[in-house]
C-alpha cells in the first residue's frame, strides 16, 4: 500500500509504531539503515536525517562526512519479524548533501534518472528478479559453516529438500510486506534455493531485490541456518546467479525488443564490473549454466541472454551473467541505458547461438567474444568505455576501481 506523508504520521500513531528505519545502500548495494523514533518523522520529511557518511565504504572521508537521508513516503513497509507491539517499519530514502544537492553515489536516484530518461523517450521497462542462495548449517556459536542444509538437487522435494519450509516462511513474510514472489524451488547445488518475482517497474523491482536478501537472511537465521548469496559459495558446486528478466513497452513496435537485446550485448562487457563486482564472481562465470560468452538464443541456458518461452506481456529477455552481489539499482539503470542506446541507434542483433556453448568445440567458440575473465579485466573494460563514463558518475567509477567487494 502506498502512503502519503500525512498518512504515515497518522499510521505511526494509530498502529503503535515505535521505530522507523530509514533504509539506503552503499554503492555496492549493501543495505544500511538508521532507526528514528516516531517523533522525528516530521523533521525527517521536512529536513532529512543526518548521518556520518565517512563510515560507509566509498561515501567519503572525515573532512566532508555529513549526508542527509530523506524518507520516501510511498515505500513504507512493515518488518513483520519485529514485535507487533512497538512495531517497526521501514522506508527507502534518498540521499543529499547538507545543501540539498543530490549525493552522487545514491544509486537508487541513478535508477530513477534512467527510468525518467526512458519515459521521456517513450519507453517503459519492467524487471523481474531471480536470485539464488545457499543455506548452510550454523556451528555451536551460530557462525556459518560450509555444511549445506541438505544434499537435494534441482526441484527435489521434502524430505530430501530441507529448504521447503524455509522458502515457505520467506514467501509468507514477503507477502506481509506487500512483496509478492512468483515461485520457489530447490536449485541444483546442495542446500541451494531460488525464489523468483513477477515483473514490476524498475524501482520496485530493485527495492524488492534489496529486501529479499534481508528477509532470506533473517528467516534463515531464525531457523538456525545461514543464507549465503555469494557468487561461488562451494568450489565444486554451482554458483549463485541473479538472473534479471527485462522487457520493454512497446516491445514489438519497430523491433524495439531486438534493439533492446542488441544494446545490452553491445555494452555487456563494459557493464560486467557492476553486474559481477567481486573477485569470486569470475569463479562462477563460464560453468554450471553461468555464461562465459557474449551470445543469445531462445530458451538456451548456455547463453548470456535467454529468451524464455513466453508471449504477450510475459515476453522478456533473461540476462544470466549477474550474481547476487551486484547492486540492483546500478545494474537495472545500466541495462535501461544500454537498451535505450540499442533502440535509439537501431543496433543490429547478432545471429542467435542455437548451440550448447558448454559442449561446443574451440573452433566454434572462437567465433564468440568472451565476458571478462577476472575482476581486473572487467575493471579495465569499464574504465575505458565511453558508455560507462557517460552514465556512471566519476565518484562511483573511482570507488569500483579502488575497492573490491568482499562477500559476507
Amino acid at each position: 500500500m502506498k502512503y502519503s506523508k500525512d498518512e504515515i504520521l497518522q499510521f505511526a500513531q494509530e498502529e503503535d509504531v515505535k521505530f522507523i528505519r530509514l533504509a539506503f545502500c552503499d554503492v555496492f548495494g549493501r543495505q544500511k539503515n538508521i532507526s528514528i523514533m516516531p517523533e522525528e518523522l516530521p523533521r525527517a520529511f521536512e529536513q532529512g536525517i543526518a548521518f556520518d557518511a565517512s563510515s560507509i565504504l566509498g561515501f567519503g572521508d572525515e573532512t566532508h562526512s555529513d549526508l542527509l537521508l530523506h524518507p520516501e513516503a510511498d515505500t513504507l513497509m512493515p518488518l513483520p519479524w519485529r514485535p507487533e507491539h512497538g512495531r517497526v517499519v521501514q522506508m527507502f530514502s534518498s540521499i543529499t548533501y547538507p545543501d540539498g544537492t543530490p549525493f552522487a553515489c545514491d544509486t537508487r536516484r541513478l535508477l530513477k534518472k534512467a527510468v525518467a530518461e526512458a519515459k521521456e523517450a517513450g519507453f517503459t521497462f519492467t524487471f523481474g528478479a531471480e536470485q539464488e542462495f545457499y543455506l548452510f548449517l550454523q556451528d555451536e556459536k551460530g557462525k556459518k559453516t560450509k555444511i549445506p542444509s541438505d544434499e537435494a538437487g534441482y526441484m527435489d522435494i521434502a524430505p530430501d529438500d530441507h529448504g521447503e519450509n524455509v522458502r515457505r516462511e520467506i514467501c509468507l513474510t514477503l507477502e506481509k510486506m506487500d512483496i509478492h514472489p512468483e515461485c520457489s524451488h530447490h536449485e541444483e547445488g546442495p542446500g541451494q534455493n531460488e525464489i523468483d518475482f513477477r515483473y514490476s517497474d524498475p524501482i520496485v523491482a530493485a527495492d524488492n531485490a534489496q529486501m529479499f536478501q534481508r528477509v532470506v537472511k533473517t528467516v534463515a537465521n531464525r531457523n538456525g541456518l545461514v543464507a549465503d548469496f555469494s557468487p561461488k559459495p562451494l568450489k565444486n558446486a554451482p554458483g549463485n546467479g541473479f538472473h534479471i528478466n527485462m522487457s520493454v513497452s512497446p516491445f514489438d513496435e519497430n523491433n524495439n525488443f531486438q534493439y533492446m537485446l542488441a544494446g545490452i550485448i553491445e555494452h555487456i562487457k563494459a557493464m560486467t564490473l557492476f553486474l559481477n563486482p567481486s573477485k569470486e564472481s569470475y569463479k562462477r562465470l563460464g560453468k554450471d549454466k553461468a555464461p562465459g560468452y557474449i551470445s543469445w538464443s531462445a530458451e538456451n541456458r548456455s547463453q548470456l541472454i535467454r529468451i524464455p518461452a513466453a508471449t504477450g506481456e510475459y515476453r522478456r529477455a533473461e540476462l544470466r551473467s549477474p550474481d547476487p552481489v551486484a547492486n540492483p539499482y546500478l545494474a537495472f539503470a545500466l541495462m535501461i541505458w544500454a537498451a535505450l542506446d540499442g533502440i535509439k541507434n537501431k543496433r543490429s542483433l547478432p545471429e542467435a547461438a542455437n548451440i550448447n556453448l558448454y559442449k561446443a568445440p574451440s573452433s566454434v567458440l572462437s567465433n564468440y567474444k568472451m565476458l571478462p575473465k577476472n575482476y581486473r579485466e572487467a575493471c579495465k573494460a569499464a574504465m575505458n568505455d565511453a558508455f560507462v563514463r557517460t552514465h556512471v558518475p566519476a565518484e562511483i567509477l573511482e570507488i569500483y576501481s579502488t575497492f573490491i567487494v568482499t562477500e559476507e
